[in-house]
């Protein structure tokens, strides 16, 4: 068993992340799920939006994931979203913002659902953050 995670982060034009970690958290439709070493395999849907890892250095960061998959085999995490940002790049109040407007333009339809989910998880990854 291997003592820490190889873990990748990745979106649908580039990697957002990639490294080694001690742990990681996301919601799956099954729930929260924590990943360690040794941790059996795993395929999952996310859910609720953001992911957070703990990395072999002890620093602690947050993504915004609202839609996608995590895979889990051998020590290796991976994270596949259409949309991921890292919770430390994205301006909270311009977050905010944006969700506001998502919301006044109401759920009719499943372009504007996605667009409320994905608001909604980088404020939460933006919160987190700070």
């Amino acid at each position: 068993m291997a003592a820490h995670l190889e873990v990748a982060l990745v979106a649908a034009e580039r990697t957002v992340w990639q490294g080694q970690a001690k742990i990681v958290i996301a919601r799956t439709t099954d729930g929260d799920v924590g990943i360690l070493p040794g941790h059996a395999p795993l395929l999952g849907l996310l859910q609720g939006g953001t992911v957070q890892v703990r990395t072999v250095d002890d620093e602690y960061f947050v993504a915004a994931a609202p839609d996608g998959f995590i895979s889990v085999a051998n020590d290796r995490v991976s994270i596949l979203a259409e949309n991921a940002e890292m919770g430390h790049d994205i301006d909270l109040e311009e977050a905010r913002r944006e969700l506001e407007q998502a919301l006044a333009a109401g759920l009719e339809t499943d372009d504007a659902t996605d667009e409320v989910r994905l608001a909604e998880a980088r404020v939460r990854a933006a919160e987190q953050t700070s």
